[in-house]
C-alpha cells in the first residue's frame, strides 16, 4: 500500500531479508484453485482511505449491485486498511468498535446476502501501513478468524516488516490461509520490491502487486504516487509470469476518482484489461457518474480481461508516443490496444505482423468502446486515436480455419515504428 511511512524501514528489511533468503530452502505450495480469471471487485482505499465504516461498506456493496457492476462480473467488496481494532484477551483481532460496531462477521454476512464476496486487509508486519495491528506472529490465528468471519479475499501488505524475509513471511500467511479451512484468495502487496512474480505463486499467492501505489493521474512516479503510464511501462516483460490462478497486479483502478479525463479513464481500463490485470474499482460506487458506470461495466472490454486463455497482453510496437499492445484470446481472436501517450491526436497503423499473421489474412475488427464493426481489412488498418487516449479493438480472422495467432506475437512494425 503506502510506501512513504515505511520506506526506510523497508529498505533495511530488504537488505537483511536478502541475506536470510540465501540460508532458506522453500518448497512450492500447490495451487489453491482460486482466481482462475483475474479477480474483479471494489476496494475502499483509493477513494476513502482511512475514512471507512460499516455503513460505507454496505452502501458500496449495494451500489455494486444496483449499478449493474455485479451483473458485469464484479464480485469482491474489499475493506482495506483502518478497519482494525485491538486484540481480545485470547489474541484474536477485532474490528474498530466505533467504525464497525456490528463486527466484521455481520458485515461479511451482509455482503454475501447481496450475492457478493467479502475481502479484508492485513499486513505482514507488526503494524499496518496506517499503524493498525498487523499479523506478524499471529498469521494462523488471524487466518482462522478471517475464515470464521466468512472472508473470501485477503490483501496482505508489507509495511513495518523489519527483519522479515519476504518470501518466508508471505509463505507463512499462505499456509495459514490454506489451513483455515476456507477458500480465500491471497493478494500479495509488497509493491514489486522483491520481484514477487518470481516466487509469489509458489507461496500460494493468487495475485501480486508489481509496483508502488497508483494515483489518480496519467503520468508521474513519486513513491506512492505512480501514474497510469509509469505503471504500464513496468508491466512490459512480466507477461510470462501471469496465468490462471496467478496474476500480475498493477494496482487498483482509479476510474471515476476525478483526476483524469474520460478518454484517459477509458485508456486506463483498456490497458488493465489487455494486461489481464485484476479489475478492482477504487471509486465511490454510490455516487459515480453515468459515464464512469459505463466505463466500468463495458462488457466487451471486461471479456478481454476475463478471457479463459489467461494470457497477459504484451507491447509489440513502441514508436515515440504511440504503442500497440496485443492479447491473444480463446478461440483465435486477439484484443488490441492502440495507445497514444501524447497530447496531440494521431493515427496509428496496425500491421498484421503485430498480430503474428500474414498480410493476406482478412480480419474483422470491432471497436470495443464504440461497439461498432469496422470494415474488414487485410495487411493493415490505420485508426485515429485522440490525445492521451486509446482505441481498443477485437480482431477476428474472417474465414474459419485461418492461421491461428501464436500466444507470443513476434516482432512488429507500425509505419516507422520499432519493436520494444
Amino acid at each position: 500500500m503506502r510506501l512513504g511511512i515505511a520506506c526506510a524501514a523497508a529498505a533495511v528489511a530488504t537488505l537483511h531479508g536478502a541475506a536470510l533468503a540465501d540460508e532458506q530452502t522453500f518448497a512450492a505450495r500447490p495451487a489453491n484453485g482460486l482466481a482462475l480469471v483475474p479477480p474483479m471487485g471494489w476496494n475502499s482505499w483509493n477513494h476513502f482511505g482511512c475514512d471507512i465504516s460499516e455503513a460505507t461498506i454496505r452502501k458500496e456493496a449495494d451500489a455494486m449491485v444496483s449499478s449493474g457492476m455485479k451483473d458485469a462480473g464484479y464480485q469482491y467488496v474489499v475493506v482495506d486498511d483502518c478497519w482494525h481494532g485491538e486484540r481480545d484477551g485470547q489474541g484474536n483481532i477485532q474490528a474498530d468498535p466505533q467504525r464497525f460496531p456490528s463486527g466484521i462477521r455481520a458485515l461479511a454476512d451482509y455482503v454475501h446476502s447481496r450475492g457478493l464476496k467479502f475481502g479484508i486487509y492485513s499486513d505482514a508486519g507488526d503494524q499496518t501501513c496506517q499503524g493498525r495491528t498487523g499479523s506478524r506472529g499471529r498469521e494462523f490465528q488471524d487466518a482462522r478468524q478471517y475464515a470464521a468471519w466468512g472472508v473470501d479475499y485477503l490483501k496482505y501488505d508489507w509495511c513495518h516488516a523489519e527483519s522479515l524475509e519476504v518470501r518466508a513471511a508471505y509463505e507463512t500467511m499462505g499456509d495459514a490461509l490454506r489451513a483455515s479451512g476456507r477458500p480465500i484468495v491471497f493478494s500479495i502487496c509488497e509493491w514489486g520490491t522483491h520481484k514477487p512474480w518470481l516466487w509469489a505463486a509458489s507461496v500460494g499467492g493468487n495475485l501480486w502487486r508489481t509496483t508502488g501505489d497508483i494515483h489518480d493521474g496519467w503520468t508521474g512516479n513519486a513513491r506512492d504516487r505512480n501514474g497510469v503510464l509509469y505503471i504500464l511501462d513496468l508491466q512490459s516483460g512480466l507477461e510470462g509470469f501471469a496465468g490462471p490462478g496467478h496474476w500480475n497486479d498493477p494496482d487498483m483502478l482509479e476510474v471515476g476518482n476525478g483526476g483524469m479525463s474520460a478518454d484517459q479513464y477509458r485508456a486506463h481500463f483498456s490497458l488493465w484489461a489487455i494486461l489481464a490485470a485484476p479489475l478492482m474499482a477504487g471509486n465511490d460506487l454510490s455516487a459515480m457518474s453515468e459515464e464512469t458506470r459505463r466505463i466500468l461495466t463495458n462488457r466487451e472490454v471486461i471479456a478481454v480481461d476475463q478471457d479463459r486463455l489467461g494470457v497477459q497482453g504484451r507491447r509489440v510496437v513502441r514508436n515515440g508516443d504511440t504503442e500497440i499492445w496485443v492479447k491473444p484470446l480463446e478461440g483465435g481472436s486477439q484484443a488490441v490496444v492502440l495507445l497514444n501517450r501524447g497530447v496531440v491526436a494521431t493515427t496509428i497503423r496496425l500491421e498484421w505482423s503485430a498480430l503474428g499473421l500474414p498480410p493476406y489474412v482478412p480480419l474483422s475488427l470491432r471497436d470495443l468502446w464504440s461497439a461498432r464493426e469496422l470494415r474488414p481489412a487485410t495487411a493493415s488498418v490505420a485508426l485515429d486515436v485522440p490525445p492521451t487516449a486509446a482505441v481498443m479493438v477485437r480482431a477476428v480472422p474472417s474465414r474459419p480455419g485461418e492461421v491461428r495467432p501464436p500466444v507470443s506475437a513476434p516482432r512488429a512494425s507500425s509505419g516507422s515504428a520499432r519493436s520494444p
